[in-house]
Formats: structure tokens, sequence, C-alpha cells
């Protein structure tokens, strides 16, 4: 009876020669499709799990956590690099103001030792000049007046090549005191003039660009009425006198 029973189970399964592939193959599609139906997953499958699947979550996991240390270090060596560009680009500013400073005072100042000595000569002229007075001018022959006028055409344009080359002669008198720019050498009373006021030039300054070449000295007033944030004059230079 087990035979009988076993008959049909045997009977339904169809005989398929080993060697036959497509058979083979044909049978193995046949199976899967009735596992389809049934709703079953076949047997090697629902008892051996695909690993493969774990081991792609496994390494995703992995992946993940090392793309975010990655751009965790890539934002702050970015933050660093953003840093230092700025300071760089601070430096840079610096240097470059500094060095437009540099060149202009230079080239402002680089004839200050030339134009220093040339002081001297311009303190000359001017000596020349004062050295005859209004009344040998009128009485003066020829050949004097076109020496003096010689002379005044030299200064002249002395000074207007030093003013060229940003040289300019101060002009104190009649302006208030100013310790930036004169030295006083001696007060002179006179209630009638501003206290401070410049009223006498005894040697003219000279400065170059905002800078002091030489100051002018001066004497100033005393007794006067008071100028508005009025400035003392310190004591008067006994050297200073004697230089000029």
């Amino acid at each position: 009876m087990a035979d009988d029973k076993n008959a049909p189970e045997e009977n339904a399964r169809p005989k398929i020669n080993p060697n036959d592939r497509e058979g083979l193959k044909r049978a193995a599609d046949e199976l899967l499709k009735q596992d389809r139906k049934a709703g079953r997953k076949s047997a090697w499958s629902a008892e051996t799990p695909d690993e493969s699947a774990y081991e792609y979550d496994d390494v995703e996991g992995d992946d993940a956590e090392t793309i975010a240390n990655e751009i965790t270090e890539l934002q702050a060596e970015n933050n660093d690099m953003k840093d230092r560009l700025l300071r760089l680009a601070a430096d840079m500013e610096n240097l470059r103001r500094r060095t437009e400073r540099e060149v202009k005072d230079a080239r402002a100042f680089a004839i200050s030792g030339f134009a220093r000595d040339m002081l001297a000569v311009a303190d000359n002229l001017r000596r020349a000049i004062e050295a005859v007075t209004a009344e040998q001018r009128e009485t003066a022959d020829d050949t004097l007046k076109n020496l003096i006028e010689g002379v005044e055409l030299t200064e002249k344009s002395m000074h207007s090549a030093m003013e060229r080359h940003g040289v300019k002669k101060l002009e104190p008198e009649n302006q208030k005191f100013d310790p930036n720019f004169h030295q006083a050498m001696f007060e002179v009373p006179n209630p009638e003039v501003p206290n401070n006021t410049v009223v006498q030039v005894v040697q003219a300054g000279y400065r170059i660009g905002d800078r002091v070449l030489r100051p002018a000295m001066v004497g100033v007033a005393k007794g006067g009425p008071k100028q508005n944030a009025e400035t003392e004059p310190g004591a008067p230079n006994p050297q200073a006198e004697k230089d000029a």
C-alpha cells in the first residue's frame, strides 16, 4: 500500500535526464513559479539569509560616519583657511598703505638735505638785498640798480625752484605765534597788537610738505589784548639768536 501511495507522487514528477541541461533549467523555472504562486520562498532562501545585505548595511553605516567625520574636518580646515586669508588680506592692505605712505614721504623729503643746505644761499641773497637801503637805491647808478635787480631775480627764481620740489617759505609776520612753525627770539612790548602776534621775522622759516624744514625765528608782541586759545611762546633762545 505504501508503494501505491507514493506511486502518484513519483508519477507527478517529470523524469529528467541529468545530462539534459535544458530540461533541468525548465524544471527549475517551474519550481520557482510554483513557489511564487504559493506565496512561499524557496527553502534555501528561508534557511539561508542574505548575508550580503547585512554586510552592505554595515558598510554603508561605516561610510556615513566616515563621510561625516571628513566633512567636519574639511569644515574646520575651511574655516582655518578663511581666517588665514582674511588675516593675510588685512596684512597686505596694511602693507600697501604703509608702502604708499613711505613712498610719498620719500618723494617729499628726498631733497630735505639738499634743501636745508640751500637755505644758507637763500639767506645770503636776502641779506645782500637788505644791505642796500631805500635811499641808496634811489641814488644808485644803473650798475648798482642792475646788480640789485639781478640778485632779487636770483632769489625769486630760487624760491620758485624750491617750491616746485615742495619746499615753501613761511610768511609768519602779523600771524599768531605757532610753536610748531615759529621760534620766539624776543618779545616786543606793544599794547596795540594782540598778544603773541609775530611782529618781526629775524630769519625766514621753511617747510617741506607738512614737515618743518626750519622754523622761522621771530619776535612776538607782548602786552596787547589776548587772543583766543593763546599759546605762550617759549623763552627767547640766545643760541638761536646768536646763530641768526
